[in-house]
């Protein structure tokens, strides 16, 4: 069955511009994104063309410095952007949330000579990024990651390891590696920017995934690949604290996508139930079916403004930490049991692939485990209300 076009959402923008911006995207998404979305998921097709569109029209670098090729836009308009992205396919407005995790590290920790050297590139010239923290053995406990970059006599630096669950692996254009330059925990880490085409830098088989399957994941190998220490992003020992910070700001991407994903499925649940007859009538009439309906419009409605409420912190300069792990933790939860309930509506239909609401479902439980699982959410709100744990 085809995939519907997303529905407008009644959004509110703070300028002429922001709601130009918002309509170009539902255009792009309506014409370039929903037509192909079915059949490139299920073949697991990524559309790097359609970033290099989306590079051009200056969608890869919203909340940049313009000075770069960015656009200049607070996190308010970026987040509703990728709502409306991942409402038309989550691999594109996930692919899009990750470029910018990607470009975090050098965009507010970079020199000056590094911002002008790679951000445009990275911005607005069709490049493509990765964020390489999680090891094999290093997920949840970021801090414990064993990659390590050594610095050689002539002031390079060789970087040894495996990174895995790389979004964009073997794609990228360019890597945002966390490794060791120090010791034991999150003081002896430094983050580089590492070109995709890196002697010694390879890309393993892509991890067969549930869903999300247009999206290429995989480990990346780095086998003592060299790079100049002018490619060394902050002070040595930084790393950890700039990828924390890189994380916060991910999270609210993670939970706009949610957002997004959530309700296509909303909106294919309330076009089935408006059509769908049974017992003589729609099944829409039945009141079971109805305040099904209803919750799941309110979970996306009460997903979107906490997850508004904390970029408008973000853009005043606050913090906004807990709030973006509790934005996280709702809208993907939201996803996940909205998407289960249009399964629902769907019926037996729900369940077939010919339905996108099965392949919604699927997306959404990848939701609640990446850029940090709900239960780390939950770890990083707590220790908010109560402080470090105790032991």
């Amino acid at each position: 069955m085809p995939e519907r076009a997303p529905s407008p959402v009644d959004r509110s923008l703070p300028t002429p511009e922001a709601r130009e911006l918002v309509t170009l995207v539902r255009d792009i998404a309506r014409r370039e994104i929903v037509p192909a979305a079915a059949e490139e998921e299920e073949a697991g097709r990524f559309p790097r063309e359609l970033f290099t569109l989306l590079s051009a029209s200056g969608l890869l670098g919203l909340p940049y410095d313009s000075a770069y090729g960015g656009g200049d836009q607070p996190y308010e308009v970026y987040l509703q952007v990728l709502e409306e992205l991942a409402s038309a396919r989550l691999t594109v407005g996930l692919g899009v949330s990750v470029h910018t995790l990607a470009s975090y590290a050098l965009a507010e920790h970079g020199t000056d000579a590094q911002r002008a050297a790679h951000l445009p590139a990275m911005l607005g010239g069709g490049q493509l990024g990765a964020y390489c923290l999680s090891e094999p053995s290093s997920g949840s406990d970021a801090a414990s990651l064993r990659t390590r970059a050594v610095r050689e006599g002539d002031g390079d630096w060789v970087i040894t390891g495996t990174k895995a669950w790389i979004t964009h692996a073997g794609l990228a254009d360019f890597y945002t590696v966390l490794a060791r330059t120090g010791g034991a925990g999150a003081s002896g880490i430094t983050a580089f920017l590492v070109p995709g085409d890196a002697a010694g830098l390879s890309v393993a088989a892509p991890e067969r995934k549930m869903g999300l399957k247009g999206s290429p994941t995989a480990q990346v190998h780095l086998d003592g690949v060299r790079i100049p220490d002018a490619r060394r992003v902050g002070d040595e020992g930084r790393g950890f604290a700039i990828a924390l910070a890189a994380l916060e700001s991910g999270r609210l991407g993670i939970a706009a996508c949610a957002v997004g994903l959530a309700q296509a499925a909303l909106d294919e649940a309330v076009a089935w139930a408006s059509r769908r007859r049974q017992f003589g009538r729609p099944i829409a009439d039945f009141q079971g079916l109805r305040f099904l309906l209803a919750d799941m419009a309110t979970r996306i409605e009460a997903g979107r403004a906490l997850c508004l409420a904390a970029a408008r912190r973000r853009d005043e300069g606050r913090p906004f930490a807990p709030q973006a792990a509790m934005a996280k933790l709702h809208c993907t939860d939201a996803a996940m049991r909205v998407t289960t309930d249009a399964v629902q509506v769907l019926g037996g239909y729900g369940y077939s692939a010919d339905f996108p609401v099965e392949r919604y479902l699927r997306e959404a439980k990848a939701l609640q485990i990446v850029e940090g699982t709900n239960q780390i959410q939950r770890m990083v709100i707590a220790r908010h209300l109560l402080g470090p744990e105790t032991r």
